[in-house]
């Protein structure tokens, strides 16, 4: 099948029809972590790599029979914009449901390229709702950010994750901060277990009592962003809650939960990265490895 090379500038240019996030890239990775039992070399995803000239990170769990895969499945990569579906769960933690209607004023000066929806607001503001929507649903930039302040900046959302079991993700900066992609760099980043099970956590588990979770989940399954990634590589009539993220050097992302008609869920994290700044992003390999995921799990 083609794959169409797109630039970050191809991207970014796209912003206000189908936004895409930006982020920071991962440090060099560590070795990835031996295998349990349930787990076995995935020479699929490997041949992968070599394809698209990509380091690639997939944590998959099948929540009904407790089979995984795992490929650099404890290597940090950059988060990108997957950090706002954890954003908006930690607002809804935080704060009662009557707190969407809340509403947040900015300015000029908060707006990012990324402001394909807040831009549209300035004037009168946005609740906490449409932040939520348009950060996670379009992964608005200045949305992102604006949850964030509503936390308290990064440092809370990385105590909320720690709450929520998680040690390994960190948030240290925003947007665009967070979009300069430097190797080596650990701010900012995860691994796709670690971010996996944040979200398993969240939209199937009772980290958010039922009305919160039902919110988040309703974003995630309408995300505007994800159409080339795992939905592209999952059946038609299936269910799908995820989030994106895109940056520099390549970094493409996609964490969702998956629903088969007739079998219990499937978590999928799938990161990536390339070696070069100016890396062509190629989201074929996110569909790719999540018909991967499907076939193996199914």
């Amino acid at each position: 099948m083609s794959r169409p090379l797109l630039t970050r500038r191809t991207l970014l240019g796209a912003a206000a029809l189908l936004p895409l996030a930006g982020c920071a890239t991962e440090p060099a990775p560590p070795a990835a972590a031996p295998a349990t039992p349930t787990e076995v070399h995935h020479e699929r995803l490997v041949e992968l790599e070599r394809q698209f000239d990509a380091r690639l990170g997939v944590y998959a769990l099948a929540t009904g029979t407790g089979v995984t895969i795992a490929h650099r499945a404890d290597e940090r990569f950059a988060f990108c914009s997957t950090f706002k579906g954890l954003a908006a769960a930690a607002v809804l933690h935080r704060n009662p449901l009557s707190h969407l209607d809340t509403v947040v004023s900015y300015t000029e000066a908060d707006l990012l390229k990324s402001a394909s929806i807040t831009s549209r607001h300035v004037a009168t503001g946005m609740t906490i709702r449409d932040l939520c929507d348009a950060a996670v649903r379009f992964s608005d930039g200045t949305a992102g950010n604006l949850l964030l302040r509503d936390l308290g900046g990064p440092a809370e959302l990385t105590a909320y994750v720690r709450s929520l079991g998680d040690t390994v993700t960190r948030m240290d900066r925003i947007e665009p901060a967070i979009t300069e992609a430097t190797p080596g760099d650990p701010r900012d980043t995860t691994s796709p277990r670690a971010l996996g099970t944040d979200y398993q956590r969240l939209v199937l588990g009772d980290a958010l009592p039922a009305d919160k979770r039902a919110f988040l989940r309703d974003l995630l399954e309408r995300n505007a962003t994800g159409a080339q990634r795992i939905r592209a590589g999952v059946p038609q009539d299936w269910t799908v809650a995820d989030k994106t993220g895109t940056g520099d050097y390549g970094t493409l992302n996609d964490i969702g939960i998956v629903w088969p008609p007739a079998s219990a869920p499937l978590v999928i994290a799938l990161m990536s990265s390339k070696t070069t700044v100016d890396a062509p992003y190629d989201q074929a390999l996110l569909a790719e490895a999540a018909a991967y995921v499907v076939d193996t799990l199914t």
